[in-house]
This record gives structure tokens, C-alpha cells and sequence, in this order.
């Protein structure tokens, strides 16, 4: 891949019957106190990061990531990762903190961690955002905007992670929203709640790519890439295709070869259609008034990265055969992709179930099954009883990595960041950890501008120098 890519991720927390007079709230702060109180699993943030971010609200991992509460979810940021290996790996690592908690409280029978985006009782939506850093100097013409719309509006077709039903969310304007006919299963979770192609809000105006320009990095160099509209998937092979897809998309951007010819004239309403489409025909109109369908826009896609990137490196070469592999699946056999694409085999398990029991989609079961495929517990989620075929499985298992809850990645700026987070463990200095910088006193600080330098070496020096213990630091 040999882009860095981090990914964020917020887990809904769901409670038995026995704790369901406790607010929804309390049990992810436990956990987060679990973590860096007792497990010692990070530093625990000393200043205001925002005004909805106080002390201890959250803080940096060992893992060179970071865990904190945002809006009553507990969200993990995965540390910066250059290769698809480790990114999956290291989003992996979120599920694993969150459930050893849960397991060192003696709450596993009561409290689940969902790795979902949709509460069925609320209609409210939490995300799963991706970061990609991009070269500054990148353009983004309307004509090169509108392409990489139309690949993120329907990547859905392998990276959707399904849901039983809908939802209407008001736009932006507040416009009441229209009847609509009745969807029983569609194949993305954020698609009902995305209301804008570009936007710079998050929380009212979901947008497919979030417009803010915050690098966390050298501005001079470096912009990075925000990304809404994806689901949390339980699958770490359709992470796996969700990232790396997309960054050889955005290489082909940096390198002036997208596929001409392919701006919807709706990305939005594209967005929605082809998560809604029964027919799984997912046809989609072109701004030169063309119809296509996301099947043949992601073909279109693949073929020039296997034009331009092939040969670039056996990760990138690995990517481009998943990639085809699961492209003709979704044509010819659906079944082979158990185990790989979330909406597929969620749908294969409900449809299953459905049959047994002699339901229909309108069954409100349906939605508990739904929620429980995303049950991080691996002995109770349904998504780990699934056997996949081989290619899959093999990368399902290969990829989780036990380490990777407290260990770095070796080849980013995430290594140094954690070698201070280790330090600042262990002794009484004040400190304020950023993504692109650290500080220590009132006066000392070390910017770390580039995520592809591991900063070992300054961080060393910088901790070597002597402190005077308890001075604040102003923020």
C-alpha cells in the first residue's frame, strides 16, 4: 500500500436485561478507566483537547493509537500504518481491548460491544471514518472530485456491512423526508444517513468526504483524506478491500490515471439506491447522462490500477487479485464470498434463519440477529461462526495479531509517539501527546510533521533531557 492510513471506529455498547436500569453510558467510561487505570494500556490525556474533550476524557495507547468517549461511544483511532497488513491488523486491536476489559470486570455475560453503525431503537448512526494522507500538491478538480465520488458511492457492492430495514433521516435543511417504500435489507448501514458529497460538519451533515483540512502533519506537504461514508466491518478481508481499494484509487488520483468518464450525477442519491436495490442490479446514472451500473464502475476501476500499479509491491499485487477475485464473485457466486463481504453474509444468515423459523423481513428478531452479528465477542458474535472458503479464512486468521494491542508499528511515526507514551507512564512529568507532536513541561516540545519517520531516535533525546517534575503545561 505503502500509504499511511489510519482508521477510527465507534462501538455501539449493548447491556443484558440484568443491567438495563445502568445508563447506556457508564459502562464505556468503565472500560476506559479499566484501560489506562488499571490495565495501563496508554496515558490518560492531563489537558482539554476540546471543550468535548476534558482531562481524562481519553488518551494515546501503547500501540501508538488512541481511545477515548465521544458522545457516550468509546471510539478507538488505530496508530498510523504504511502497510494494509498492519491496518487491518491494528483495527483489529480495538476489539480486542474492548472485549479483554470486558473480560478482566467479569461483564462478558452482561455487556457486548457492537462493532456496528445503526441503532434500530433510534435511527441514530456512529461512524467508522477512515484518514488517508495524500500529497499536498494532489488536485481535486471537480471533474477528479466526481470520480472518486463514484468510486466511494459504490465500492458499497463488497464493503457494505448490511442492515435489516431503513432509515430517514432529516436532511440537513430539515426538510420533512417523503414516504418510501418499504426496504427490508440493503447493503450499507451509513448509506441511509449520508445527506451531502463534500461537507466540512460531521454531525448534522454527513457527507461521503469530509472537507476539513486537518493533516495532522507537515500542512506543506501533506493533506489527508477524511472519509464517512464507510461501514465497520466484522469481516478484516472486506477491511482489507475497503482500505486497500481505495488507496490504489487514490494513488491512480495522485498519478493522473482515474478512469474518464465516470461522475455521477448523483453521488448521494447513487449512494442510497444502490445500498436500497432489491434487483442487486445497483444501476446508477453518469452526469453525461449514461446509466452504468457499480458493478462495471468498479471494473472500470480495477483495470486501470492493474494497468498502472501492478508489480509495485506483493501486498499491492495481493490487493488486485482480492480484488477481481471478489468482482467475479459478486457476478457469478455470492456463496464463495461468505466469510469475506459483511453484507453478504449477513443477508445468508438472516435469509437462513428466516427460513427455519418460517419469518418474513418485518419479524423484529430480524434486528436482534443484525445487532448480534457485530457482537465483538468472538464466543457470541454471530459473525465468527461462519466458516469462509479458504482464500478468506486464510486472511481472517493469518491477519489478527495478538501484540498488536500494546506494540507499534515498526515503520511510522506511531513508534516514537509510543515510546512516549511508555515513558510518560512511569514518571510524575506533566505531558500533552498529540498525533503530530509531544511536550513535556512548560516550555519543551518535539513536532513530529512526518508519519512515514518513526521519530525514535528525536524522542529518545527528547525524554533524555532533565525535567523538573508537577510544571504545568500551558496549553
Amino acid at each position: 500500500m505503502d500509504r499511511i492510513v489510519g482508521i477510527e471506529t465507534e462501538y455501539g455498547c449493548l447491556l443484558s436485561e440484568e443491567e438495563a436500569h445502568v445508563s447506556s453510558e457508564l459502562w464505556p467510561a468503565k472500560v476506559k478507566n479499566y484501560l489506562f487505570r488499571k490495565a495501563e494500556a496508554g496515558t490518560i490525556d492531563l489537558h482539554y483537547r476540546d471543550y468535548e474533550e476534558p482531562p481524562g476524557n481519553g488518551g494515546f495507547l501503547l500501540n501508538g493509537g488512541r481511545l477515548y468517549l465521544d458522545m457516550g461511544h468509546i471510539e478507538y483511532a488505530s496508530p498510523e500504518c504504511l502497510h494494509l497488513y498492519d491496518l487491518v491488523s491494528y483495527e483489529l486491536a480495538g476489539d480486542d481491548l474492548l472485549q479483554s476489559s470486558l473480560a478482566a470486570l467479569g461483564a462478558e455475560g452482561r455487556v457486548s460491544f457492537i462493532k456496528n453503525n445503526v441503532d434500530h431503537h433510534t435511527g441514530a448512526t456512529f461512524g467508522c471514518h477512515e484518514n488517508y494522507l495524500m500529497k499536498r500538491e494532489a488536485q481535486f478538480t471537480p471533474p477528479i472530485l466526481g470520480t472518486l465520488l463514484a468510486f466511494l458511492a459504490t465500492r458499497q457492492i463488497f464493503t457494505g456491512a448490511g442492515r435489516v430495514g431503513q432509515s430517514n433521516p432529516l436532511a440537513f435543511d430539515f426538510e420533512p423526508p417523503q414516504p418510501e417504500v418499504q426496504v427490508n435489507f440493503q447493503l450499507s448501514q451509513r448509506a441511509d444517513h449520508i445527506v451531502n458529497d463534500i461537507y466540512q460538519w460531521v454531525q448534522f451533515n454527513r457527507a461521503i468526504i469530509n472537507a476539513r483540512d486537518e493533516p495532522l502533519a507537515d500542512y506543506r506537504k501533506y493533506r489527508r483524506l477524511h472519509l464517512l461514508i464507510g461501514d465497520s466491518n466484522m469481516s478484516p478481508f472486506a477491511t482489507a478491500l475497503k482500505i486497500g481499494t481505495t488507496a490504489c484509487v487514490l494513488s491512480l488520483l495522485e498519478e493522473g490515471h482515474l478512469p474518464p468518464n465516470l461522475v455521477l450525477a448523483d453521488a448521494v442519491q447513487s449512494t442510497r439506491d444502490i445500498s436500497r436495490d432489491p434487483t442487486q442490479r445497483w444501476i446508477v446514472d453518469l452526469e453525461n447522462g449514461r446509466s452504468i451500473g457499480a458493478l462495471d464502475v468498479q471494473w472500470e476501476f480495477y483495470r486501470q490500477a492493474q494497468k498502472y500499479l501492478r508489480n509495485r509491491s506483493a501486498e499491492t499485487d495481493w490487493l488486485l487479485e482480492s480484488w477481481s477475485f471478489v468482482l467475479e464473485a459478486l457476478e457469478k457466486n455470492h456463496q464463495s464470498l461468505i466469510g469475506g463481504v459483511d453484507w453478504i453474509t449477513k443477508k445468508w444468515l438472516l435469509e437462513t434463519f428466516m427460513e427455519s423459523e418460517k419469518l418474513k423481513w418485518d419479524d423484529s428478531s430480524l434486528q436482534s440477529i443484525d445487532l448480534e452479528y457485530h457482537n465483538i465477542n468472538p464466543g457470541r458474535g454471530l459473525f465468527f461462526g461462519v466458516t469462509a472458503g479458504k482464500r478468506i479464512a486464510e486472511w481472517n486468521n493469518r491477519v489478527r495479531r495478538l501484540g498488536a494491542t500494546r506494540n507499534p508499528p515498526l515503520n511510522t511515526r506511531a513508534l516514537g509517539r509510543a515510546h512516549a507514551v511508555a515513558f510518560f507512564q512511569k514518571c510524575d512529568f506533566p505531558y500533552v501527546i498529540n498525533w503530530d507532536s509531544i511536550a513535556c513541561d512548560s516550555r519543551d516540545f518535539l513536532v513530529m510533521g512526518d508519519p512515514f519517520e518513526t521519530y525514535n531516535e528525536e524522542v529518545d533525546r527528547f525524554l533524555a533531557k532533565p525535567r523538573s517534575p508537577g510544571t504545568p503545561i500551558e496549553e
